[in-house]
C-alpha cells in the first residue's frame, strides 16, 4: 500500500512545537511570577472574606493559620494534538468509535494526524483529507508521537523568488554553487540564526537566504478511500505500459530510477549511488511501499526531487551522470550495500544507520 499525501504544517522559527502543541504544567509559589499570583491572590482572598478589602493581609493570615511558607497553585497538563499510527502497514480509520463502524479511510506507518476528540479507547482524528475515528492501540500520543514525529518527518524549504543563489557559505560574497527555480523544493539541513537556511544541494552543504523561501514541516498524512481508489488506479494504468519481471524492467524505468539517483545522489560515490538505487528496490520488495518503481518513487511525499519535478526535468533534458545509469541497473541487480534498508537522509548524526558520503541510510 501506498504512502499518503504529505501532511504540511507551516513552522515559525524552525521550531516543531508550532506542529506539536505541548504545553506543561505550570507551578507559581507566592515569591514568583507577581503578575500572576496577585491576579490569584485576589480571588483567594474573596472566596475567604468577601468583604475584606485588603487582599494581601487576608492571604498572610490564611498562610500563618496553616502554617504554610509557600502557596503553590498547579494548572493541568495540557497534552499535545499530535498522534502518529503505530503500525507495521496501515490501521483504518472509521465513521465513528466502533470495530464494526464502516471504513472510510487509512492511517499509514509512520503517518499522522491531529487529535479532534478521544472517547474510550478511540480517538477521533484528522490526518489530511480524511476525519475519523482509530482505535487507541494502534496510536501513539505525547512523546512518543512527539519522537516519532521528529524521526520520519522532514523540514523543507520552498523557493519563493523568481530565482535564488545557492552558495558555499552563509554569505553574499561567498561563492555560488548553482541556482534554484521559483518553486522548487529543497530538503532543510538546518536554519542559522543570521538569516540563513542550510540546504543539501548535489551532495554538498549550500546556503540561501531565509528571505527567499518559505520554510515547512512535512510528514505523512492518511487518505480517504477515494483518494485510495484514485491512487490505484493511476498505477494500474502505469503498470500496463511497463512488463515487469522479478526485478527487470523497460529501458525508460531504468532512465526513471536513474534520474532519481542523479538528482539524490550525483555528487557521492559509486557506492552512494547504488545505496539510493536500492533503497528505491527494497521499497518494491516491502508490503509497506507501491510495488512498482514507478510507485515507489513518485508516491506522495517521499522523494523530495520527485516531488519538485527535478526527476522530470533530468529526464526530459537526457542529461543524466552515466554512473548514475550503472547504478540503476545494479540496484535493479539486486546490489545493495545498505542491506534491506529502506530510507535515507542527509547525515546530520543524529541517526543511527549505514553511513555512506553524506547520506545515512536506514
Amino acid at each position: 500500500m501506498a504512502r499518503s499525501r504529505r501532511l504540511l504544517v507551516a513552522l515559525a522559527g524552525m521550531c516543531l512545537s508550532l506542529l506539536i502543541v505541548v504545553q506543561t504544567g505550570m507551578t507559581a509559589s507566592a515569591g514568583s511570577n507577581k503578575n500572576y499570583l496577585n491576579e490569584l491572590n485576589a480571588g483567594v482572598a474573596s472566596i475567604l472574606n468577601p468583604s475584606a478589602t485588603n487582599t494581601a493581609e487576608i492571604l498572610n493570615a490564611t498562610k500563618q493559620e496553616l502554617q504554610l511558607e509557600d502557596v503553590v497553585i498547579e494548572t493541568e497538563t495540557e497534552e499535545s494534538t499530535l498522534v502518529m499510527a503505530n503500525v507495521k502497514k496501515a490501521l483504518n480509520i472509521r465513521t465513528e468509535a466502533r470495530e464494526d463502524a464502516k471504513k472510510i479511510g487509512k492511517l499509514y506507518k509512520d503517518c499522522g494526524g491531529t487529535i479532534l476528540e478521544r472517547a474510550e479507547g478511540w480517538t477521533k482524528l484528522q490526518s489530511g483529507n480524511v476525519v475519523g475515528w482509530a482505535k487507541d492501540e494502534y496510536l501513539l500520543f505525547g512523546e512518543e508521537a512527539r519522537a516519532l514525529a521528529d524521526q520520519v518527518g522532514k523540514t523543507i524549504c520552498t523557493v519563493s523568488e523568481a530565482t535564488v543563489r545557492v552558495r558555499q557559505e552563509p554569505s553574499t560574497e561567498s561563492v555560488t554553487y548553482g541556482l534554484l527555480p521559483k518553486g522548487e523544493i529543497m530538503e532543510v539541513i538546518n536554519q542559522t540564526e543570521d538569516g540563513w537556511v542550510s540546504v543539501d544541494f548535489e551532495g554538498k552543504t549550500g546556503y540561501i537566504s531565509a528571505e527567499c523561501v518559505d520554510i515547512d514541516f512535512w510528514i505523512d498524512a492518511g487518505e480517504t478511500n477515494e483518494e485510495i481508489t484514485a491512487r490505484e488506479e493511476a498505477e494500474k494504468e502505469a503498470k500496463r505500459h511497463v512488463n515487469y519481471g522479478e526485478y527487470t524492467t523497460d529501458a525508460d524505468t531504468t532512465l526513471l530510477l536513474a534520474a532519481l539517483i542523479h538528482c539524490e545522489a550525483r555528487g557521492e560515490s559509486y557506492e552512494g549511488q547504488v545505496a539510493v538505487g536500492a533503497v528505491v528496490m527494497n521499497r518494491v520488495r516491502s508490503k509497506a511501499y507501491p510495488d512498482t518503481i514507478h510507485g515507489v518513487i513518485y508516491a506522495s511525499g517521499q522523494f523530495t526531487p520527485a516531488m519538485s519535478g527535478a526527476v522530470n526535468r533530468v529526464l526530459e533534458s537526457g542529461k543524466i551522470n552515466q554512473s548514475c545509469i550503472d547504478a540503476a541497473k545494479d540496484a535493479l541487480s539486486g546490489t545493495s550495500p545498505v542491506g534491506d534498508c529502506t530510507s535515507f537522509r542527509r547525515n546530520n548524526g543524529t541517526r543511527k544507520g549505514i553511513v555512506i558520503g553524506n547520506h545515512i541510510f536506514f
